[in-house]
């Protein structure tokens, strides 16, 4: 590994573990996030598959003095960290897993460098969160923009009271409080930037740039945020994708059903 590897590595904080041999699992966390989100997750995969995991510049355990406002003003910037690390670890036939945003991100880093990418497992996915026309996102316009006031204005604040929304699983207030936790450890100027670049972009023309690959698209019950109607788009315009609809509610199931989460993803890559 040259230099350059090597300070992508360390940039992006990333940690490899599983079977040495095995086939490559990257695995992508969402918004206000970090890899921590995959501990129950990433080692059911690990006997098989070589599990890599990484926080994007900003994030988790990331070098933020990396951050840099003009590429990560679009979502092509996150992309490039994952094509960064892939490109480090020389990584091929990768099985992709990119929860929320990060399936979006996915999908640009699969367009970009098909060759590196075997499959793609898209958890919670949203090409748009704003309705349009007759597409359904979820949210209003307006939504959205009250939304970013209210981060811009107290972010700690929106953190403590959008977490819980996020996860939903009402009954276990400890998940809530384990994002909204990951929320408030996150530098809330560079949130407030990754918050406009996902709840107001519009990646839906970048689906039909994936050919040819698997893809599975894992879509949870009760979702505020990535609801039915968007999972099933993503879906009809994800060319030879498979939607599996998951019991768990809300819209973070790496962290509220794991186990469910992972006999999704192996029976499809075992092609179940």
């Amino acid at each position: 590994m040259d230099a350059v590897g090597a300070d992508v590595l360390v940039r992006n904080n990333v940690t490899v573990s599983g079977n040495p041999d095995g086939r490559p699992m990257l695995f992508a966390h969402g918004f206000g996030c970090d890899q921590n989100m995959w501990r129950f997750v990433a080692p059911g995969f690990e006997d098989r598959y070589r599990t890599v995991l990484f926080d994007y510049v900003g994030a988790g355990g990331s070098d933020l003095s990396a951050y840099d406002v003009e590429r990560y003003a679009t979502l092509d910037g996150y992309a490039r960290d994952v094509l960064d690390v892939a490109q480090a670890l020389d990584l091929r036939d990768v099985v992709y897993v990119g929860h929320s945003v990060s399936a979006m991100v996915g999908v640009l880093a699969a367009a970009a460098a098909p060759e590196r990418f075997g499959a793609l497992v898209l958890i919670g996915p949203s090409p748009r969160y704003i309705d349009d026309e007759d597409y359904v996102g979820g949210f209003t316009e307006d939504d959205i923009q009250g939304l970013l006031a209210s981060l811009d204005s107290n972010y700690l604040g929106w953190s403590s009271a959008m977490a819980p929304v996020i996860m939903g699983n009402a009954d276990r207030p400890e998940l809530g409080a384990e994002l909204t936790a990951s929320f408030c450890r996150t530098d809330p100027e560079i949130q407030r930037r990754f918050a406009r670049v996902t709840f107001l972009g519009d990646n839906r023309q970048d689906l039909g740039r994936v050919a040819g690959l698997p893809v599975l698209v894992l879509q949870c019950s009760d979702d505020v945020i990535a609801p039915e109607a968007v999972g099933r788009y993503v879906h009809e315009h994800l060319s030879g994708s498979q939607l599996v609809k998951l019991s768990a509610t809300g819209h973070c199931p790496n962290l509220s059903a794991p186990e469910e989460t992972i006999a999704a993803i192996a029976s499809f890559l075992d092609g179940g």
